[in-house]
């Protein structure tokens, strides 16, 4: 994932997952900076997309 040029985050399908949610969804070390959570899974990766997008954003 990228902001402003800079990569901040991955969306990869995980080889270890929980049953049903194979999709990992992370924020880079360094972009944590007070967002909750910083990493989960997916059912899919538009679920990921969108977890994604709501953490980064602070929703």
């Amino acid at each position: 994932m990228l902001a402003d040029g800079a990569v901040v985050g991955r969306i990869f399908k995980a080889n270890a997952a929980p049953v049903g949610s194979p999709w990992l969804w992370t924020l880079a070390f360094g972009h944590h900076e007070d967002r909750t959570p910083t990493h989960g899974y997916a059912e899919s990766r538009g679920a990921a997309m969108a977890a994604f997008a709501k953490s980064w954003r602070r929703e």
